[in-house]
């Protein structure tokens, strides 16, 4: 009985699907055996590296999109929580020219400009946050996912924030120019200047301006993170869906 059983011909269809099993083993690498193993054993319910990495990226991209929208229309900065202010240096020049014909009213008139430009910026901003999601790399994603409700946008500041800081610098430049932010304000700076007995300053305000502009940005960001993370109704995609179910749980 043994003996006839080995001595029929091989049955085509299992050859077949021992060849496409073969082909199959060949071609995948040992990570994606590793994760096809374990969606296996896990009855497909586990989540791979890449789907966590991708589903953070979806929720930044969220937040930027958002952040930005809502900080570059008009107002969303000048009366907002996000305002732009002067530094302490700056409001020591203001308050000196009070008395000055032309610049009673100068630090009204400089926050309007400065936040008009930063509100122009913004609308700039979200493709230099998207290139800069694009980049990140996720070694850290299940630490990110089970971490703090603002652990993506911390993770996300701290891996990008020179490099945004670099790009979004001559944006923010191009804007305050654009509302002549600047310019008066370095007529305010020569006004004060030629005030008999004062301490003569060289305030500048781009850097202030540049570094508060991403402050509010991220802030937004990191609203939409813990919204994201705390409202299931928020989650629009299937991915990040199953992501950050995965965070419910914890």
């Amino acid at each position: 009985m043994v003996f006839r059983i080995f001595s029929q011909k091989p049955n085509t269809i299992m050859l077949k699907k021992i060849a496409f099993l073969f082909v199959m083993f060949s071609l995948t690498s040992c990570n994606e055996l590793q994760n096809i193993a374990g969606a296996m054993l896990e009855g497909g319910g586990e989540l791979t590296t890449a789907e966590i990495g991708g589903g953070l990226k979806e929720a930044l991209n969220i937040g930027v999109s958002k952040g930005a929208d809502r900080l570059s229309i008009k107002d969303g900065f000048f009366k907002s929580a996000y305002k732009v202010l002067l530094p302490p240096e700056a409001q020591k020049v203001t308050q000196k020219l009070q008395n000055v014909p032309g610049f009673s009213n100068v630090e009204d008139i400089i926050l309007e400009k400065i936040n008009r430009g930063a509100e122009d910026a913004a609308k700039k901003a979200k493709p230099i946050f998207v290139n800069a999601i694009k980049q990140m790399t996720f070694k850290d994603a299940m630490n990110i996912l089970m971490g703090d409700k603002d652990a993506a946008t911390n993770y996300l500041h701290k891996a990008t924030y020179n490099q945004l800081y670099k790009e979004f610098s001559p944006v923010i430049n191009n804007s305050l120019d654009k509302f002549k932010a600047r310019k008066y304000w370095n007529d305010a700076v020569n006004a004060h200047n030629k005030i008999p007995f004062v301490k003569k300053v060289d305030t500048k305000i781009e850097d202030h301006v540049t570094k508060q502009a991403l402050k509010g940005l991220f802030s937004m960001v990191e609203k939409e993170e813990k919204a994201i993370r705390s409202n299931v109704s928020l989650r629009p995609t299937e991915l990040l869906k199953k992501v950050f179910a995965k965070q419910d749980t914890k």
